[in-house]
């Protein structure tokens, strides 16, 4: 038999490159069906481990190296010996035996004993354990074992140690293996053990390409009886958020998670390198991964890196006929290369006639590395060939090559095409694409194509095109942008005809955003270019834009006119759209006038007009309006139905982003809240896989922040940040949001961020919406209040009265808010009739806990019980709680414990069904009752003391018993008994409390 031979000194080098055993730095993802199938195959968790052979397989990444890990930590865990190998890739200099080398290696250093005994019984091993010193004899005997008796050797080994306690031997990239080292296992697995000795290899499968010595040697393997295969699948979409969470605990936005979960396709190492390139800012492929999966590029033949470079320039997949027509080689030589990129897993065979990347990111790898000019050309084949219809294509496609190839004027017309196409399948997002770039195309002075178009293209319906798409993907801040710019554009000699479709455009967009374009201006300026007679099409539509613009600006009586005057020239020529449009509007202003009923059944029939004419966008902007009448009525079952009704139909429409589909999501969720259904809100603002724009995740973020703030989520107030970028765009995103902010940093104790918040919400959105003041300041002046409020309960006299003066200019903003719905004749509906009693209780509260202006005890518990009888009517759920509690803390300081004992109660449920943590410590705070604490009942028919009248004053400014103790010269001990008379006399729960009763009864007037 062959001896075995080898360079005892390089192998000892060499195993300061093998990986050193560590911890797993993450948690295990994704693999516990794999992790449980190799447990069960080893006997792990069994009365008695089993002896196994298993080869692991899977793609470089998926994620073995990890596996193992945790197997190898579960099972030195129960006790088991764990012996690990790892092949490198040194090519053809591959030490041989270099895995059994590292396990006997490691064995001889962290247990020389027991290694020393085991080369006693078993010389051969001798040879695998380099850290061992022989004397020249044993060397010389050494040199001559054969191979034979060195793998009965190991065998024998790995038997004694199995003798001895279960034993686990990890052998890890075997796909690296030398020839001797194959040969061993091949041993290894046909003798097996009839010890508890499990020996898994693993190996790269996407490696094993047909003549690779590893797959005949894994194919031999694989047909022995007692060895188990597992396979490593790509990890689920699901999992592979759940990773990219793991590695990215901060906040990333859905777009980019989604795409990261696309890109990396199940591969956990591709997935932790996009996420650092994400981080980073770059959306390109990182370099060490580009190198990485371009070494399999490298190990192909010239042919067949070239047909590999020609595929990527065709994207992920391409068929046989059309490759065959770009990179000119002949049938035979084609199919010859074609084979051995098959062969050496960078491409797979798709269908009957397609060829596919094995992963994407090779396919952009392959790409990215292409020169400039070889690109061009590529694409410029590609260009032809698809020209010549000799292969079934898309526009897209066509687009796609053209202007890569710089064939501008092929691109163009092929963009506009695939933007129809697109827009017709429900793909905004992609048509807004493709009609952009033509755009781009068309205008770009550097590309020459304005002045040779000929009329071909029509570039304002182009702009009125790519507007129209880009807003239906939840982007029409853009679309606003879009054509004011191409209205900045157009020559002095453009006819007044283009420059009404495009201001029609610009208002269509502007009163689907928040920008600080009026368009009310845009309307009126472009009605002045539209002649009355003859009626047209085009002035029924401005007609019926310009009153939706009117009551915006709160313009009731004009908006009338004009909706009027749009309804009867639609309906004159036939423009359903138009007639449902106006109807719309005329609905919403008779909801206005008191007469809700008739403005629900208005929109009914107009939805269903709208449905039964195919106008999406009409059918839901009607639904979205219904849900708004039901809600302002306090009709929470009702809107919280259409809403949802409307936001399936958007799906539906494949328009989940575009205006109305998107708000009535927003609105689905924040009814929930309000109905104290809080999962349903946290499911309804879940984007996971779906890729919305970034203000539209925002805007359904700052409804799901809403729950967070109520649950006392405090991490959460890291989201206020991210969303705060919206502000500007959505006036609503703000309110929402910057109401659960100020209840984030309240609850936390930072007084100073939530008044931030308030100021910065409210002056922005006046300036968005230009208004002098508005509604939603009342509920933001409330909230800010209530925290104000309690944080005087907590504070100092001085303190007090500073929390007093801030809140002063609240109350003052409230006034003039309904002072000015007021003067508009418009009424408020239970919603803000609720919010409007709550700023004036906690107005009371903060003035009754500071003593700046007190009310007093009848004005004070009347505007808590107006709170909340509002907040009943209304339905809010957990401010019906909140304001439960802070009733029962009212009773209780004026001696009604019995009143408030019931609150506390009530309001306990709630709390605790919902899981409001902070809720729930508010009323902690409030404790049980005297009765129920078995305490003795207050001594209120006991007048205070003139030591305890001078000990109430000193606990009114702030003062601790010991400061107390200090001042007056007399002991901590005794301050407390003085403290504890003054509560029970005063009735009182605690310090605040005690303090502000004293004022009330002019204890404490100087």
């Amino acid at each position: 038999m062959e001896s075995v031979g080898w360079d005892l000194s390089a192998a000892t080098g060499m195993m300061s490159l093998v990986p050193a055993d560590s911890r797993p730095q993450r948690p295990l993802i994704g693999r516990d069906a794999e992790l449980g199938q190799l447990v069960e195959l080893i006997g792990l968790d069994a009365a008695q481990a089993l002896s196994a052979s298993v080869l692991l397989s899977g793609d470089a990444g998926v994620g073995k190296s990890r596996l193992l890990a945790e197997l190898r930590e579960q099972a030195a865990g129960s006790g088991w010996r764990v012996l690990i190998g790892h092949c490198l890739d040194f090519g053809d200099s591959a030490l041989p035996y270099l895995p059994f080398s590292e396990v006997f290696g490691r064995l001889s250093s962290e247990s020389p004993t027991l290694a020393e005994s085991l080369a006693r019984a078993n010389p051969g091993v001798r040879r695998l354990m380099p850290s061992m010193r022989l004397s020249d004899s044993d060397q010389a005997q050494l040199l001559r074992v054969e191979r034979g008796e060195l793998f009965e050797a190991v065998h024998q080994a790995l038997a004694q140690l199995g003798e001895a306690g279960p034993l686990l031997v990890i052998l890890e990239d075997v796909h690296w293996a030398d020839r001797s080292s194959r040969e061993m296992i091949s041993f290894l697995f046909a003798r097996q053990f009839s010890q508890p000795v499990s020996v898994v290899a693993s190996y790269r499968s996407d490696d094993l390409h047909r003549r690779h010595p590893l797959r005949s040697a894994a194919a031999e393997w694989s047909r022995l009886p007692q060895v188990s295969r597992v396979q490593l699948a790509p990890l689920s979409d699901p999992h592979m958020r759940r990773l990219v969470h793991t590695i990215h605990p901060g906040a990333l936005r859905e777009r980019d998670m989604h795409v990261i979960v696309e890109r990396a396709e199940g591969n956990a190492f591709f997935a932790e390198e996009l996420v650092g390139a994400t981080e980073l800012g770059s959306p390109s492929l990182p370099d060490d991964l580009a190198d990485l999966l371009l070494i399999r590029l490298d190990q192909l033949d010239d042919a067949s890196r070239a047909v590999v470079r020609a595929t990527s320039v065709a994207g992920r997949r391409v068929s046989h006929t059309l490759l065959s027509q770009v990179v000119g080689l002949h049938d035979a030589a084609l199919d010859a290369a074609l084979r051995t990129a098959v062969e050496g897993n960078v491409l797979v065979r798709v269908g009957g006639d397609s060829y596919a990347f094995r992963h994407a990111l090779l396919a952009e790898a392959v790409y990215d590395d292409l020169l400039p000019g070889e690109r061009v050309r590529l694409h410029s084949a590609y260009s032809q060939a698809l020209g010549r219809a000799t292969a079934a294509t898309t526009a897209a496609e066509v687009a796609r090559h053209a202007r890569a190839a710089h064939d501008h004027p092929t691109a163009v017309l092929a963009s506009i095409e695939a933007g129809d196409e697109a827009m017709s399948v429900g793909g905004p997002d992609e048509a807004a694409q493709h009609y952009k770039l033509a755009l781009e195309l068309v205008t770009d002075p550097a590309v020459g194509l304005a002045e040779s178009n000929d009329g071909r293209v029509d570039v304002i319906d182009l702009t009125i095109r790519a507007s129209e798409a880009v807003t239906a993907a939840g982007r029409p801040y853009r679309s606003v942008e879009l054509v004011r710019d191409q209205i900045k554009q157009l020559p002095h000699s453009a006819s007044a005809d283009d420059r009404v479709r495009l201001l029609l455009a610009l208002a269509t967009a502007a009163l689907l955003s928040d920008t600080d374009l009026d368009p009310l201006d845009v309307t009126t300026e472009a009605l002045g270019l539209v002649p009355t007679d003859p009626p047209s099409a085009v002035r029924a539509r401005l007609l019926g834009l310009h009153a939706r613009a009117s009551s915006n600006r709160q313009r009731d009586d004009d908006a009338l006119r004009w909706a009027g005057e749009a309804l009867a020239l639609g309906r004159q020529l036939d423009l359903p759209t138009v007639v449902a449009d106006a109807a719309t509007t005329l609905s919403r202003l008779d909801e206005r006038a008191d007469d809700p009923r008739v403005t629900r059944q208005a929109l009914l029939d107009i939805v269903n007009q709208a449905r039964a004419l195919g106008d999406v966008m009409g059918e839901l902007r009607g639904l979205h309006n219904l849900g708004y009448v039901h809600y302002e009525a306090g009709q929470l079952d009702q809107a919280h139905q259409v809403f949802d009704q409307a936001a399936r139909r958007a799906v539906e429409a494949v328009r989940p982003w575009a205006p109305y589909g998107l708000d009535a999501r927003a609105m689905a969720a924040i009814t929930a809240y309000i109905r104290g259904e809080w999962d349903d809100v946290d499911r309804t603002v879940d984007v996971s896989g779906q890729s919305p724009p970034g203000m539209a995740e925002s805007a359904l973020a700052a409804a799901g922040l809403m729950v967070a703030a109520g649950r006392g989520q405090a991490p959460a107030v890291a989201r206020v940040s991210a969303i705060r970028t919206w502000w500007h765009r959505d006036g609503m995103i703000a309110i929402v949001s910057g109401s659960a902010a100020i209840d984030l940093l309240g609850d936390a104790g930072d007084i100073d961020g939530a008044c931030a918040i308030h100021d910065e919400v409210v002056s922005l959105v006046r300036r968005v919406w230009q208004q002098p003041s508005l509604l939603a300041e009342v509920r933001l002046a409330a909230l800010l209040l209530g925290q104000l409020a309690s944080h005087a309960s907590r504070s100092s006299e001085s303190e007090r009265a500073q929390l007093a003066q801030r809140g002063a200019p609240l109350t003052v903003s409230v006034a003039e808010a309904l002072e000015l719905r007021a003067r508009r004749g418009r009424t408020m509906g239970p919603e803000g009739v609720a919010w409007a009693a709550r700023a004036h209780a906690e107005d009371t509260r903060l003035r009754w806990l500071s003593g700046v202006n007190p009310p007093s005890a009848d004005v004070l518990v009347q505007a808590w019980r107006d709170s909340l009888a509002a907040f009943c009517t209304f339905g809010h759920v957990f401010e019906i709680a909140r304001t439960q509690t802070r009733l029962a803390a009212v009773e209780r300081a004026l001696g009604e414990r019995s009143a408030a004992r019931g609150l506390i109660d009530e309001a306990r449920v709630t709390a605790r069904r919902l899981g409001a943590e902070p809720l729930l410590s508010e009323l902690r705070s409030l404790g049980a009752s005297p009765a129920a604490r078995g305490a003795k009942p207050p001594r209120r028919d006991e007048a205070l003391t003139a030591r305890e009248v001078e000990i109430l004053r000193l606990v009114a400014d702030g003062r601790s018993n010991t400061e107390i103790a200090r001042q007056l010269f007399i002991s901590a001990k005794t301050v407390s008994v003085h403290v504890s008379n003054i509560l029970a006399k005063l009735g009182a729960s605690g310090r605040t409390e005690a303090a502000a009763l004293g004022r009330r009864q002019g204890l404490l007037v100087d």
